[in-house]
């Protein structure tokens, strides 16, 4: 029965065309060959030319723009009055005949042909946009952000969430053909005191009590696994509130994973083939390579956890070879660090300046910037020659990598400031030198980061990835006595210096699940009002199991050659959180309030 249901739908399917109402081609689709064809077209305005004797209209529509005209010799006087009365953005409907242009148009995909129209209906006026539907509009992101239905008109942000769809059947047919399962799972849940700040919802049937929206469905998924679903993923929402940046929103979207049965090695195997397939069938680049580098030292040679590697300008720790002298900037600084700009050497001693300043920004936070100068017949000039001498200099040429033509740049002060503070500025001087190429890839596993890290405003450590996460084997014994040196049997996924994935091996038995806990400050009672549930399951039989979840907004948008992921969310957020378009969040009427037994809370 369900075989004959499925033949017959699919047998309607391909035998009515649904598109003969309005339309029986779309507004990209007609060629020369289509000359003398009687058509029907549907779409929006896009401009149209009055010569007073003749009328030409662009018409557009999702997958394009045909050129419809009106002309006194073949269209009636009623007709031409109607066409003129045309503004941007109506929406209309012609019939009329395909014909040859008379002048061709090689920049648009039906430049060869126009349609003399013979009957025009007006299927909604519409007021003038408040910005052009042109890919470089004149609007601004937030007018733009106000009118978004209209801002999606636009090919840079239509073509950028039809990228986005392309995107994730990808993804979905990938990981459907390598046996995973997708599985959908609660947004009511319950808030943890974990990772960053939940969304709380209040229940009106419980009242006093709350259920939080998931920052990610970690611990769904793993209770798939202790389920024997041994091969999960979801294209899954997550929400957090906090502070939004160009690549952070309130709301966003993970492809969610998790395996059982598995090692580590398993998953960075499983995910650098998702991660292969979707550049070579989107972008049409092999990569066969994925290095791996350690925490530790990724901090040391780039100052941050996520690399940018498609270029050099690896840090050289200068400490030994610069704090011999009298110069006390660098005698007191805990770390002297420097970079070799390729080719720096060309740059005035004004643009010198200017990066000084950059770099002395309250963003950066730097005193200063020492430099370097390598000249092409070998020797240095530096801006603190009256300290340090060409031996000197040369050997800061050598821990640095600089060539002849090279500039060096050099910061000093307490380690972990100053490496952040040289990480942006060798993104800046990438960026500025053209070396952070978007058509380029080049993928990287972070490796053994710190299972804890110590917070100095509540004095105790937390997870630096999140509770769940197993130690390095052996490493357990080491959380009595160095909880910091600790490492995460964790891994994360970055792509031309931007975090795309991460995860880890999770902790799979009670024991240690409770160990971790109290090393994270909770005591019994709370470990297991938060999370009894997961620890309980443990018990049953719960296998060796671990995942990864890759961020969908900035995978996407880093495939489409960005580094905002705006463009490629629908109806994104602003920098304060707020959408702009529909006025939210907003207040609640007095009735709502007193529903959820919140008034008198909010009143005190």
């Amino acid at each position: 029965m369900y075989k004959y249901i499925f033949n017959h739908i699919t047998y309607v399917n391909l035998h009515f065309n649904f598109t003969t109402m309005y339309r029986s081609h779309h507004c990209g689709e007609l060629r020369a060959t289509d000359i003398n064809e009687e058509v029907t077209l549907a779409g929006w305005v896009q401009k149209s030319r009055d010569k007073g004797f003749i009328v030409w209209v662009d018409l557009r529509d999702r997958y394009g723009i045909t050129q419809l005209v009106f002309d006194e010799e073949r269209t009636s006087k009623d007709m031409m009055k109607q066409a003129q009365t045309l503004g941007r953005e109506f929406v209309i409907q012609v019939k009329g005949t395909v014909i040859e242009r008379a002048s061709k148009n090689p920049n648009m995909a039906t430049g060869d042909i126009e349609i003399l129209v013979s009957e025009l209906n007006i299927l909604n006026k519409a007021i003038l946009p408040p910005f052009t539907i042109e890919d470089e509009t004149d609007g601004g992101e937030e007018l733009r952000m106000k009118y978004r239905y209209l801002d999606i008109r636009r090919n840079p942000v239509k073509n950028s969430l039809i990228f986005r769809h392309k995107v994730t059947q990808e993804v979905r047919n990938y990981l459907s053909r390598e046996g995973f399962i997708e599985v959908e799972t609660p947004y009511l849940i319950k808030s943890t005191p974990e990772g960053a700040r939940d969304f709380v919802v209040p229940s009106r049937m419980n009242e006093g009590e709350f259920y939080a929206l998931p920052q990610s469905p970690q611990t769904f998924k793993q209770l798939l696994m202790v389920g024997g679903m041994d091969k999960y993923f979801q294209i899954v929402k997550c929400f957090r509130d906090e502070d939004l940046r160009a690549d952070r929103q309130p709301e966003f979207t993970q492809i969610d994973c998790e395996m059982a049965f598995i090692e580590q090695e398993d998953i960075l195997n499983a995910f650098e083939g998702l991660t292969r397939h979707l550049l070579k069938e989107i972008n049409g680049v092999e990569i066969d390579k994925f290095p791996r580098i350690q925490y530790d030292d990724a901090m040391r040679l780039y100052g941050n956890d996520k690399p940018d590697i498609r270029f050099g300008m690896e840090f050289g720790e200068l400490n030994e070879v610069a704090q011999h002298k009298d110069f006390s900037v660098f005698n007191n600084a805990e770390l002297v660090v420097g970079i070799a700009v390729p080719g720096g050497n060309s740059y005035t001693r004004k643009e010198i300046d200017k990066l000084i300043d950059w770099v002395k920004r309250p963003q950066i936070g730097a005193l200063g910037m020492v430099y370097c100068r390598c000249n092409e017949d070998g020797s240095f000039k530096s801006s603190v020659d009256k300290f340090y001498d060409q031996d000197d200099l040369a050997k800061w040429s050598e821990v640095t990598g600089a060539k002849p033509g090279d500039l060096i740049c050099v910061l000093s002060g307490d380690t972990n400031k100053v490496r952040t503070q040289l990480s942006a500025l060798r993104m800046e001087l990438a960026e500025r030198l053209g070396l952070r190429k978007p058509n380029e890839f080049a993928p990287l596993w972070v490796m053994d980061f710190p299972l804890l890290e110590w917070d100095e405003e509540t004095k105790r450590y937390h997870a630096m990835h999140h509770p769940f996460t197993s130690p390095k084997p052996g490493q357990i014994e080491l959380l009595k006595t160095d909880p910091g040196a600790v490492k995460a049997n964790a891994y994360d996924l970055v792509l031309n210096g931007n975090e795309i994935g991460g995860g880890s091996i999770r902790i799979h038995d009670k024991a240690t699940q409770s160990l971790m806990f109290d090393y994270l400050g909770f005591t019994e009672e709370e470990a297991k009002a938060q999370f009894g549930f997961l620890m309980d399951a443990f018990q049953y039989g719960a296998p060796p199991h671990g995942g990864l979840a890759f961020g969908l907004d900035r995978l996407v948008a880093i495939l489409g050659g960005q580094e905002t992921i705006r463009d490629f969310i629908a109806f994104p957020k602003n920098n304060s959180g707020r959408d702009v378009m529909i006025d939210a969040p907003a207040p609640i009427n007095e009735e709502q309030l007193e529903e959820l037994s919140l008034k008198l809370n909010l009143k005190s």
